[in-house]
């Protein structure tokens, strides 16, 4: 079940380096200072940076097979998927937006890029890919730490 786990966070991990790729090249961080962007930077780069701590963490339980490891990976998790649901309840008006319609002609303006939230361009398949198989990681990191499974 750990190699399972470690295949789903890879997996989740490369959805949330696509978009949070596409956040930094769609503007932002830039779009912080004009308050464009619906989602606060600290949120973006600490979910990233404790995703990736904690898969860190996995892959060295992984190889050692320390219970400790297993936890504390999960224990990073949480904060994470904390982080994920505020920035989803973040994204999800800025989505609604979209399919509606709204601000697209700002998008189309010369020189008014800054009026479209970054993550406008997030596509719907990679976020629903990434919260769902954000969710399989969680239950799957849990279950080996409670020793379902075996490891």
């Amino acid at each position: 079940m750990d190699i399972a786990a470690l295949i789903a966070w890879v997996v989740t991990a490369l959805g949330g380096f696509y978009m949070l790729g596409t956040w930094i090249r769609r503007g932002g961080i830039r779009q912080q200072q004009t308050g464009t962007s619906r989602l606060p930077a600290p949120a973006v780069f600490g979910h990233f940076a404790l995703a990736a701590i904690g898969l860190v963490v996995w892959i060295i339980y992984v190889v050692a097979d320390k219970t400790a490891l297993a936890w504390t990976a999960f224990g990073l998790l949480l904060p994470v998927a904390l982080l994920g649901f505020v920035m989803l309840a973040r994204w999800i008006p800025v989505y609604r937006d979209r399919a509606t319609g709204g601000a697209t002609t700002a998008a189309s303006t010369p020189g008014a890029e800054g009026a479209v939230p970054a993550e406008r361009h997030f596509p719907v398949p990679v976020v629903v890919a990434h919260g769902l198989l954000a969710v399989v990681t969680v239950v799957l990191v849990l279950l080996t730490a409670l020793g379902v499974g075996g490891s």
